[in-house]
């Protein structure tokens, strides 16, 4: 099975936004990375814009001929953004609005609620569901009860273990892929996720589908240029 790579391009939109102007161009950036061989654009829109701005989201859409992944907190300004845009994919996320970055899955059975209205909301419009989870069984099989399509696995824990002990790093999240396989839900994966450790995750993980993957990536566009940095990233991902 290949596992898709989605890019996540808002450090590109923290970069224009150091200097208020267009340069560089996050459209492009998506161009350009389906041209050298992304599956997918993933975004997450901030509310307090420091990144990937609304207007870049409706922008985008039109340039996003693969897969387009928007992330987020399920806020109303959020879903009237998604129902705007109509990407192939959302994933729910767990962040407070001042949060820097993602640092934990759902608690799915305390938003159970919530979570099963939105994704019923989001799958009557034709849009994916994911709910991003940590790698736990447990979480995975509500998520999939909730009426998530696919799970996102928060893969942070793994990135930090990795290096002592990779064999252990890997476990939780194959028991949690194989619990997604078993409810009937895809699974994603992403977060420090790198070209370090990449190739084991997808060695040793079935039924991944997708992994998103931004900072890193965008850091080593910097050394190695963005068409080689995607070339080896897809490489990494041919162990699966």
């Amino acid at each position: 099975m290949k596992t898709n790579l989605s890019v996540n391009i808002n450090k590109i939109a923290t970069l224009r936004n150091a200097r208020g102007e267009n340069r560089p161009s996050v459209t492009q950036a998506a161009e350009d990375c389906q041209r050298f061989g992304a599956d997918g654009i993933t975004v997450h829109p901030r509310p307090d814009e420091r990144h990937i701005r609304r207007s870049d989201v409706m922008q985008l859409r039109p340039v996003v001929r693969k897969e387009f992944n928007i992330e987020g907190h399920p806020t109303a300004e959020f879903m009237d953004l998604v129902m705007r845009a109509r990407p192939e994919q959302v994933t729910l996320v767990p962040d407070a609005p001042d949060a820097l970055t993602s640092n934990a899955g759902w608690d799915v059975p305390a938003h159970f609620d919530e979570l099963s209205a939105i994704a019923e909301k989001l799958t009557s419009m034709g849009i994916r569901c994911s709910i991003f989870v940590d790698p736990d069984p447990e979480m995975v099989r509500a998520a999939a009860r909730a009426g998530a399509d696919r799970v996102e696995l928060y893969t942070k824990p793994y990135a930090d273990m990795y290096a002592s002990d990779p064999e252990a790093a890997v476990a939780p999240y194959v028991e949690a892929a194989s619990a997604a396989h078993s409810a009937g839900v895809g699974v994603n994966a992403g977060h420090d996720l790198n070209l370090e450790n990449l190739a084991y995750f997808a060695e040793h993980m079935p039924y991944l589908d997708e992994v998103s993957i931004g900072h890193a990536l965008i850091c080593d566009a910097l050394y190695l240029g963005l068409e080689e940095t995607i070339k080896r990233y897809r490489a990494a991902l041919s162990q699966s």
